[in-house]
């Protein structure tokens, strides 16, 4: 299961992390963001021990969102070293997804 974070621990988790972040800024309303659910997940297994991969729920954490522009989702942002890197709107396959995570490890 995938980390979540909120507007209490974003910033120790993401913006103080020395490494890269994968953030998928969702809701459980949303339908694309269910389907990307599981592509998700299995990141964060993949990925374990190279880059975080964390879920933020907009709807309880309006104010991050809102901090980084998030108009629609899912929003995917990459975070390196604390900033923000890349932004990704839509549900996208999990091999980009990947390669878009190593290529700045």
């Amino acid at each position: 299961m995938t980390k979540i974070v909120d507007s209490l621990n974003f910033n120790q988790e993401v913006l103080e992390h020395k490494g890269v972040s994968l953030v998928d800024f969702y809701a459980d309303w949303c339908m694309p963001c269910k389907m990307i659910g599981p592509v998700i997940d299995e990141l964060s297994k993949e990925m374990t021990n190279k880059a975080k991969v964390l879920k933020l729920n907009i709807d309880h954490s309006a104010d991050i969102a809102g901090t980084f522009g998030v108009m629609s989702i899912p929003t995917l942002m990459i975070f390196k070293d604390g900033k923000a890197v890349e932004k990704i709107v839509g549900a996208q396959p999990k091999h980009l997804l990947k390669n878009k995570l190593e290529s700045y490890l």
